[in-house]
């Protein structure tokens, strides 16, 4: 099955992460993360698959995180609410993020994307 990334083709991690996948001829559909950012309900699906804490979705290190005063706003949000937030504005999501449809990955560690995504392993 290919994988779904979510991406933003001005960010370095996310170059790095495609390059990456370009490179061990993995089949993926690329998805622009800010002209097409996922659902509320896609990114619950993702938050539930990942395993990762809701606020690992998070872009901390991005200019509109930091404007908006998003650490302020989920310091006692649910997953939901988080979901909410992200979904509004694709800036605010951490990329890449990569699935199958059953496992998830967010940002690019490539030791991460070998155990993950590298096929017949």
């Amino acid at each position: 099955m290919a994988l779904t990334f979510y991406w933003y083709p001005n960010c370095g991690t996310c170059k790095k992460a495609k390059k990456w996948l370009d490179e061990h001829q993995i089949v993926y559909e690329s998805i622009h993360i800010t002209e097409n950012p996922p659902s509320k309900e896609e990114l619950l699906e993702l938050m539930n698959k990942s395993e990762l804490p809701a606020r690992k979705f998070f872009n901390t290190s991005g200019k509109k995180y930091r404007e908006q005063n998003i650490k302020e706003k989920i310091k006692d949000a649910d997953e939901e609410t988080m979901a909410e937030i992200l979904a509004s504005d694709g800036m605010l999501i951490k990329r890449p993020i990569t699935t199958d449809g059953e496992k998830v990955t967010v940002g690019f560690k490539e030791d991460v994307f070998e155990e993950t995504w590298k096929p017949n392993k």
